[in-house]
């Protein structure tokens, strides 16, 4: 009996999660756009990775 309901929780488990994969996009995010910089440039030449 334990084994059966194990497995049918694992199979609604499974289902949902492939449903979730499958169905259109529910995310409701504003339209951004593009974003300007507004930060400092490096202004010691060049970067060198590794050191510092």
């Amino acid at each position: 009996m334990n084994f059966s309901r194990s497995f049918q929780a694992l199979l609604q488990y499974l289902s949902e999660a492939v449903a979730r994969i499958f169905s259109p996009r529910d995310d409701d995010y504003p339209a951004t756009g593009m974003q300007p910089y507004t930060g400092d440039p490096y202004r010691d030449g060049y970067w060198r990775d590794g050191e510092f």
